[in-house]
């Protein structure tokens, strides 16, 4: 098999497989959090950390929402777990910008997840994996629009950077941004991020202390973020409120 197939069919197969990759660093992250040592970090060190921490991935979230939001039905924004999906080329907005911005958003929010680790070691190793398994991903997609869209995609293509955005490239979007369209897809996102730090907090509380500490505002933010997805998932699922014409 030349090389350029093995490329692409790994990547489609990690395209496939990317729903687990949260558990992966979920249980890596058990042992990072016991080996990683605080007392050398002070108080205010630790709280500004933090800060950067959900910064980072509120980023991330911002990012992906702006991708979501401004995203019609059937372009190449709209992957499924299944496979590569377009009808047209998105190539206005974000994706102006640069061709990858739910991969970008992706990053940002489990970036920010792992800072708040403490380990930074931590923090470049994941930043590599994170690049060596996109990248796969992203070749597969890209062979994909490039076999669809021919010469359209590879103008694009050229002139877009995969992850850096390029400000002077911009192009207005063809259609408004959709609030409905974030909060009918973003939400389970929402949640696993949410969950990501609620579990290090507690994770790392234990170690500590050896008992797990109810009484944490991370519990309590857990608490209000299920709440915000149970309502969410039920009216994407049981009414029309979050549902839009010509959105996917």
């Amino acid at each position: 098999m030349a090389l350029i197939h093995s490329f692409e069919n790994s990547g489609n197969w990690l395209f496939r497989h990317r729903g687990e990759l949260p558990v992966v660093l979920f249980i890596l992250a058990i042992p990072v959090v016991y080996f990683t040592p605080t007392t050398w970090l002070s108080a205010d060190a630790q709280i500004i950390i933090t800060i950067v921490a959900v910064f980072l991935s509120v980023l991330g979230f911002i990012i992906r929402a702006i991708s979501i939001g401004t995203t019609p039905k059937g372009t190449s924004g709209r992957n499924t777990k299944e496979g590569q999906v377009a009808e047209s080329l998105n190539t206005s907005g974000i994706y102006s910008l640069m061709r990858h911005p739910l991969y970008v958003g992706n990053y940002f929010m489990w970036i920010g997840i792992v800072l708040f680790t403490f380990n930074f070691s931590f923090v470049v190793i994941i930043s590599l994996a994170f690049w060596l398994y996109y990248e796969r991903i992203m070749f597969a997609e890209e062979r994909f629009l490039e076999k669809k869209f021919g010469a359209s995609y590879l103008e694009w293509s050229l002139s877009t950077p995969a992850f850096i955005p390029c400000i002077r490239g911009y192009k207005k979007n063809t259609i408004p941004f959709s609030l409905k369209s974030v909060l009918r897809r973003e939400y389970s996102g929402m949640m696993a991020t949410v969950t990501g730090f609620v579990f290090i907090d507690l994770l790392r509380n234990y170690f500590q202390t050896g008992s797990f500490d109810s009484n944490r505002l991370s519990v309590y933010v857990f608490g209000g973020a299920l709440v915000v997805t149970l309502l969410l998932r039920s009216l994407k699922h049981y009414t029309t409120i979050l549902k839009e014409e010509g959105r996917s």
